[in-house]
């Protein structure tokens, strides 16, 4: 399960260790993509929620459906972030993410009886996830060349409709995570490294609200908390010795709450508009330590600073039903960068990212399907003044983004 899982979701990150000041460990930027319908919406969802998917974009939007409904689908992704050293004898150079293509998968149930104003269901999805791994010449592989972590969610939710137009909902969640980290000691040397791999559980949960305040107006509020899973696994470090160190080690990664507030309007029973803004608490991230059971050359305990700033996504939607069941939408969504250039890590690359989305759908008797394209563009972002390693390299210099991804979602409804 795990070799799969790892294969399925990756998510940034990277952390100078040791003796060597830290900077953020990235557990990724949020991954809101659960949907093709969502993302060819741009995300914009939460207040229209009307398939299984809505246990992750608002779970009151449960009560809509009838009868059982499954849904699942995937999210494949071409990610290419990338650096171009503005200072040192590598000035001048560009270098690209070698850890392109990700697919991050996603399971929904739901089930409302006949009549009932009571809705449960289930869900099986990433909300962190992707990856990235550089070479060994950038100029900053003491910084981190390689991350992978992969948070995974079971999430059951119950919804009550209170009024005929007003339904709310609550559920919990297991959370899964593993995380596999990776940076070079001391520069230039290529051969030494040093790893952090782990896996662990923790328990999060959810609301939702989704209000009918007019026959054309939706309004969805949603929240998602925050969790800490607790990493159980080993590191190791070689290069610094005559032999490999290794050692059992453990640290607590804090993931962060999220609400969003959403509303839709629907002027015709053919158009559905609707705009969602999205908060990220990444201000949580803070200080994390790695406590390993036995001292190595590197120390003890090995912290890192996070410093991240909380963030938005601002999604806006548009949905044209046809006739015989297909529809039509595009989607446009902002995501605002969440690191400061004094902790700044080279393996999230982030900045401020526009994507852009388009997509297609068919709603039958029992089946359905949606096909989504989206792409992701960063302007370029100069970062300068980053903490540096102990051998002297920093994050500074400039750093650009530009994604494509497809989307493909199919449901059954009986």
């Amino acid at each position: 399960m795990k070799t799969n899982l790892q294969k399925s979701v990756k998510i940034f990150g990277a952390a100078i260790f040791g003796l060597l000041p830290m900077t953020a460990l990235a557990t990724g930027f949020r991954m809101p993509d659960q949907d093709a319908f969502a993302t060819a919406r741009g995300e914009a969802f939460a207040a229209t929620a009307d398939n299984a998917s809505a246990i992750y974009y608002n779970p009151a939007g449960i009560t809509q459906l009838q009868g059982q409904n499954f849904r699942g689908g995937i999210y494949a992704i071409d990610l290419e972030p990338t650096f171009k050293s503005t200072s040192g004898i590598n000035a001048g150079s560009s270098y690209h993410n070698h850890d392109k293509y990700h697919a991050v998968p996603s399971l929904f149930y739901a089930y409302t009886k006949p009549d009932a104003k009571w809705s449960i269901g289930l869900g099986l999805y990433s909300p962190f996830g992707l990856g990235v791994k550089w070479g060994q010449d950038t100029g900053f592989r003491t910084l981190g060349t390689e991350a992978a972590i992969t948070v995974m969610k079971l999430n059951p939710v119950v919804a009550y409709k209170l009024t005929p137009t007003l339904s709310i909902a609550g559920g919990v969640a297991l959370d899964f995570g593993m995380a596999d980290l990776r940076q070079g000691l001391v520069f230039p040397t290529p051969t030494d490294g040093f790893r952090f791999d782990g896996d662990g559980w923790g328990v999060s949960y959810n609301f939702g609200l989704l209000w009918q305040a007019h026959e054309k107006l939706n309004i969805g509020l949603t929240f998602r908390s925050g969790s800490t899973i607790n990493l159980r696994g080993h590191t190791e470090d070689f290069g610094l010795t005559a032999l490999p160190e290794r050692t059992s080690a453990n640290a607590d990664l804090t993931l962060p709450l999220s609400a969003v507030f959403a509303i839709s309007y629907r002027p015709t029973p053919k158009w559905n508009i609707e705009f969602d803004a999205d908060y990220t608490d990444w201000e949580n991230l803070k200080t994390l330590t790695i406590h390993q059971a036995q001292p190595t050359a590197l120390g003890q305990d090995l912290p890192f600073v996070f410093n991240w700033q909380s963030s938005w996504y601002y999604e806006f939607g548009v949905t044209r039903y046809l006739d015989n069941g297909w529809h039509v939408s595009a989607g446009y969504i902002f995501n605002e960068n969440s690191v400061p250039d004094a902790h700044y890590s080279t393996q999230t690359a982030d900045l401020d990212r526009h994507f852009f989305s388009v997509g297609v759908g068919h709603k039958g008797k029992s089946l359905d399907f949606d096909i989504a394209y989206q792409f992701g563009y960063g302007p370029t972002r100069t970062v300068a003044g980053s903490a540096p390693s102990l051998g002297g390299q920093a994050a500074d210099g400039r750093y650009s983004f530009i994604s494509h991804a497809v989307s493909i979602s199919c449901g059954w409804h009986f």
